[in-house]
Order: C-alpha cells, then structure tokens, then sequence
C-alpha cells in the first residue's frame, strides 16, 4: 500500500495527444478533421492532490468549455479539503490526528468503505491504514547515521501493531479508527476517486470524446479524431521512455512502481508498503492496471504490487482488468482479460 508522495512523478505518457507530450501515435487522420479537433480542444494543467493532474476537454463552445473546467476545479478543491494529507484541516488530517471524526463528509464514507472491501479483495495487501509505517521510515532515514539496513526489529514490531484496515469503523455519522496510533492515507486510492468524480461531472454535463488525468488517467469514449487514446506505460528506470503502448477507450489506467519514490539513499526501501510484514514493494518494477473506472485501477495497481500473478489473475478475470507486471528482467508479462 502507498503511502504520501507529494509531486509524485508520473508513470504514464499520453501518446500524440497534446503538444509537449510524447509524439508516438502514428499519422494523423485528415487534417481538416485533426484542425477542428484542435480547435475545439480546451486543455487545463495543474496539480491535484499532490500529483500532476489534466483535463484535455473537446467541446465546439469554448465559453461552456472553460465553465465546465472552472465547474471541475471547484469540486477537485472541494475533495482535497476532505482528503489531503498535507491541508492540517482536511477531514482525513483531522481523523488522524483525533482517531474519531463525528459527521464525516459522504465522500470519506464512501471511498473509506471502498478502501476496505479493496482490503478484503486483495487478501489486505491494500490497506489506507500504512499511514504509521510511513511515519517510522521518513523518522528512520532523515537521522544522521541512519542505519541502512532500515528501522529495527522492535519499532518495526510496534508500528506494525498501529497497522490494519480491521480498525476503521465505519457508521453513517461516524468514522473511528480503533487502535491507538493509528493513521490513514488515501494516496493509494484518492487520486483515482478523484479522476471519477471529475468524469462523472463532465459526463453530467453531456462531454464525451475527453481525457481526465487527476494522478489517474481516464478517458471518456475515444479521441475525437476517432480511435482510441493511446497511452504509454513508462519503462522502469527510464524515464519518458516507453515500454509498451495501450489503447484506452472509455477506460482507465493507473501505474505504481516502487521506485518512483524511494526513501533512502541507496533506493533498497520505497513507499509501497507490505501492511503484513512493514517491508516495501520488490516484487515487480511496476504494474499497471486498465480498469473501467480509476477508483479500482488506482487501489488494484497499488496491491498488486504486493501480490503474486497467481493471486491477481482470478480478480483480473472477474473485473475484467487488464495487467501489466513490468518484471525484474526488463520483461512485460501482461494478463488480458478485455
């Protein structure tokens, strides 16, 4: 399970999409066709929750274009009042430090309660509550003379008993957290929440034919020029160069990789943490995972990072996921099941 990272780096690549982006996907289609799809494209950057964040929106009014862009913003600020983990007075910073939150916001409900039935899903490899093993190795490496080795046995031993989505209650007034110590961070989950969100607005809204990007990518049908959008999955080590290329169309796709954002100076411990032994992700190089909706390509790129082919490949099939495991060797093993 992932815990914060701020500015965190990107795994992805969109694919002939926009200018400035990695211009991989081939002829164009006429050019009077691809002049009036640039014409109508409306294109906003920014960050959210931390992580590089867009909205590439296809619309012939631009003055509805930019309202539903500003409409989009509003509601992405909104959702980091409830979950950032760096707003001290966010809804999950005020749960984490109090233990209880009286009240809480449907959203929280609602994505906490996700969160657990991803836990019980992949057998607790995804668990919001690593939170306090984050805690112990940022402490552990920023002291001078930090043991390379990573924290010893007994603090890891104590964190570990703070660990476990088992103490999150959850009640429609009420949110607790049981064991003392305990903590919660949604970085594993929220960004793909938040994508959901945002696609749910515009599809409100009657947009199609659009590319939503807020930490996750999701695309709405295909690209207006027609086709699908071509997204690119980043080999490991290499960064902006292309290991494979994915064809998303009304899809989405998240990445996680250990050594995006590792935590010590020799790069042996990352932010991916094993909630059962306090270990880091060293399994694959990364995964990456095309789901109908960003929530569970988010959460399901996380855990499986921590999880053997033979126990994603039954919840591939039945969610109809598409995998990548970028291997150790430098090879790609893909399960398709779409």
């Amino acid at each position: 399970m992932t815990s914060p990272d701020p500015g965190r780096r990107r795994f992805l690549r969109i694919l002939g999409a926009m200018p400035g982006m990695l211009l991989l996907s081939g002829m164009p289609r006429a050019g009077a066709e691809v002049a009036a799809s640039q014409e109508n494209l409306h294109v906003w950057r920014g960050v959210a929750l931390g992580a590089d964040a867009m909205i590439e929106l296809h619309h012939p009014d631009a003055a509805a274009a930019q309202d539903l862009i500003d409409r989009s913003l509003v509601e992405v600020a909104r959702l980091e009042r409830i979950f950032s983990l760096y707003d001290p007075e966010s809804t999950l910073s005020r749960l984490n430090r109090e233990g209880n939150l009286d009240g809480p916001p449907l959203e929280m409900i609602e994505l906490l309660g996700s969160s657990i039935e991803f836990s019980k899903m992949t057998g607790g490899a995804f668990d919001v509550t690593v939170q306090p093993l984050w805690n112990l190795y940022a402490a552990h490496f920023s002291r001078p003379g930090a043991d390379p080795a990573g924290p010893g046995k007994q603090e890891l031993a104590e964190t570990l008993a703070r660990v476990g989505y088992g103490s999150i209650v959850l009640a429609p007034q009420n949110v607790r957290l049981t064991r003392r110590g305990a903590a919660v961070t949604l970085n594993g989950i929220a960004q793909g929440y938040l994508t959901d969100r945002i696609v749910e607005l515009l599809r409100g809204a009657g947009v199609g034919q659009t590319l939503v990007d807020m930490g996750e990518i999701r695309a709405m049908d295909g690209k207006p020029s027609g086709g699908p959008w071509i997204v690119g999955l980043e080999r490991p080590g290499y960064r902006g160069h292309v290991m494979r290329r994915i064809a998303l169309y009304d899809r989405a796709v998240s990445t996680s990789g250990g050594y995006g954002t590792t935590l010590d100076p020799a790069g042996r411990f990352n932010h991916i943490f094993d909630p059962k032994t306090g270990a880091t992700s060293s399994r694959y190089r990364s995964v990456s995972v095309v789901a109908d909706c960003a929530t569970t390509a988010d959460a399901l790129s996380t855990a499986f990072s921590l999880m053997p082919v033979d126990a994603i490949a039954p919840i591939a099939r039945r969610l109809r996921l598409n995998v990548y495991l970028a291997m150790e060797d430098g090879s790609c093993k893909t399960l398709n099941v779409v």
